[in-house]
């Protein structure tokens, strides 16, 4: 009996330890982890997103917003070095391309799993070829939450097809240019040449994620997020997303230290900038994304704050950012459906003037070209409009409003809140459009998802729009125009509804052509006929500002304004 009352107490007492251990793994204490050359384990990593957040599924998250969240639980085959812009290894350790670019064979990493999931009764599994085909297939598909199929199904080999003969179930038969050679290796062949597709796979809406995960939750997979990143989901509710540490992450650091350090990190939503902007200074979070020069010292706090050292200790980080801001048109719908009123907005705007008065100078004015200047493509080769309010009043006549008499009443629609940068901008836009050309805009505020909508239903004729890389190619942007494009549900995949065949075909020869200068000068072409036909309003390109507490080490972001969360790690002062 006594044995018995001890195996007991034995085994209690071994649950109690197993618990007390597991729960100081899965908390922010991670204390019993310790890491070389000056990194530390542990933390909460605190930020705010101006967006609510509906979907992880990666061929959903078109917003910058989505994904710097889903790029910490889903990663890529390949990767964007932060600091040199170049492509790196991913999910894949190597790939070969063949000599005419039409065919990339790629190398699975072994010893990489899935974060633990019901969908695999609890535990994770290790990665396959099978499941870099399968997303891709996904990707390829007309399933009901791919919003990214426009950016492959006409370039691997067969995915148009596969795309016409799918539907909310996807054939096991998959793509037929996406072959698995063995459970770690995986090649793609291609309709054509094309020398960029190493620089497309690097794409955020391609993170990988297991045929189970999509089996088990259906229609609700964007709300059971699995992949294999360097944090899993914790918990998710209408005020904040938790991401916690994968305990089983692959990657190590140059030290030999395995990621992550942090032990979560939380994303809430701002109201606004200055409440983001107060958060910070009141120490509630870490980071502020996108700072306006003239709310800086609402965060830093006055000089007698700084002298009595109340003040938060903070650094700016400062790069350029592939980015285009642009007020969109509806090309086929009245009035935008004539050259010469698309001609006239964009020449009625001084975009110098809207830049140093509306937004206190941040930001570089759109003069050239829509495509920002990037490694193998000269923006300044491109001949943008120049200010001419009588110009414009002149092709607004043209058009059959003389004086701006009978122009119909356009509402802009301009995701964000009031006060913000955008709106400003939208200000600044609606103040210049009075007084150049005679014409009244209205504003409507909106959300990403309000202004989506609108786009859909042809009720938006006229929107704010952004364009940040998903990958540094200038095809990444000029893909945008593409008539092929053109789908009546989609809003990023050419939701002006241009449609060119010079143009699409300049695009297409770019698209295949292996000689960088021959491949830049069509692309370039390309951009400039865009300008041509005033398709769209480009106002300014601009750098991606952070400001971060002086706590947080390792941090970097690259040109496409994601941040990687799995090197970053917290050190307090000493006092």
């Amino acid at each position: 009996m006594k044995k018995i009352i001890f195996m007991r107490i034995l085994i209690l007492l071994l649950t109690l330890s197993y618990l007390f251990v597991s729960s100081c793994t899965n908390s922010d204490d991670l204390s019993n982890l310790k890491a070389t050359g000056g990194a530390k384990y542990g933390g909460v990593f605190k930020f705010m997103s101006s967006e609510k957040i509906t979907t992880l599924l990666p061929m959903s998250s078109a917003s910058i917003y989505t994904q710097r969240v889903g790029s910490q639980i889903f990663e890529t085959l390949l990767n964007l070095d932060p600091k040199t812009e170049k492509v790196i290894p991913g999910l894949a350790e190597s790939y070969e391309v063949n000599n005419d670019a039409t065919k990339f064979t790629f190398k699975i990493r072994k010893g990489v799993f899935f974060h633990d999931d019901d969908c695999f009764d609890g535990e994770g599994r290790e990665l396959t070829a099978h499941d870099i085909k399968n997303t891709l297939d996904f990707a390829c598909s007309k399933a009901v939450d791919n919003e990214i199929y426009w950016l492959l199904v006409s370039k691997i080999k067969g995915a148009q097809k596969f795309y016409e003969t799918s539907g909310k179930a996807i054939p096991k038969e998959g793509v037929p240019g996406v072959k698995v050679i063995d459970n770690n290796t995986i090649s793609i062949e291609l309709e054509y040449s094309f020398v960029g597709f190493d620089k497309l796979l690097v794409h955020r809406s391609l993170g990988v994620f297991p045929r189970e995960a999509f089996d088990k939750y259906g229609a609700e997979i964007g709300k059971h997020p699995v992949g294999t990143g360097a944090f899993k989901l914790g918990s998710w509710d209408d005020e904040k997303i938790v991401l916690e540490r994968n305990p089983n992450y692959w990657k190590k650091d140059e030290f030999g230290n395995q990621l992550p350090f942090l032990a979560s990190i939380e994303v809430s939503y701002s109201k606004d900038k200055k409440s983001e902007l107060l958060a910070f200074r009141n120490r509630q979070i870490d980071l502020v994304l996108q700072i306006p020069a003239e709310e800086i010292d609402n965060a830093i706090g006055s000089l007698e704050d700084a002298q009595a050292g109340k003040n938060v200790k903070h650094k700016i980080d400062a790069r350029a950012s592939l980015s285009t801001a642009y007020f969109g048109f509806a090309n086929q719908s009245a009035p935008f459906n004539n050259i010469d009123v698309r001609k006239a907005f964009n020449i009625a705007i001084d975009r110098e003037y809207l830049i140093n008065n509306w937004l206190q100078g941040e930001g570089y004015p759109s003069v050239n070209g829509f495509t920002p200047k990037m490694a193998d493509f000269n923006d300044t080769e491109i001949k943008g409009y120049e200010f001419s309010p009588v110009i414009a009043q002149n092709l607004l006549a043209k058009a059959g409003y003389p004086g701006g008499k009978g122009f119909p009443t356009i509402t802009l629609y301009v995701n964000t809140k009031a006060g913000s940068i955008p709106h400003k901008l939208a200000l600044g836009v609606q103040a210049q459009l009075k007084k150049n050309l005679n014409i009244t805009i209205p504003i409507k505020l909106c959300s990403i998802k309000e202004r989506d909508e609108a786009i859909r239903k042809g009720d938006a004729k006229f929107w704010r729009g952004g364009w940040i890389a998903d990958y540094p190619d200038p095809e990444n942007f000029l893909n945008l125009f593409y008539g092929k494009n053109i789908a009546k549900d989609m809003v990023i995949s050419n939701p002006f509804k241009y449609s060119s065949s010079a143009f699409d075909n300049n695009f297409e020869i770019a698209m295949r052509e292996k000689n960088a200068k021959k491949r830049s000068d069509l692309f370039e072409e390309c951009d400039q006929q865009i300008i041509n036909d005033a398709v769209v309003l480009p106002l300014y390109h601009q750098d991606f500002m952070t400001m971060i507490n002086n706590r947080v080490k390792n941090f970097y972001a690259n040109s496409t304004e994601i941040i990687d969360f799995s090197r970053l790690y917290i050190r307090e002062a000493k006092k």
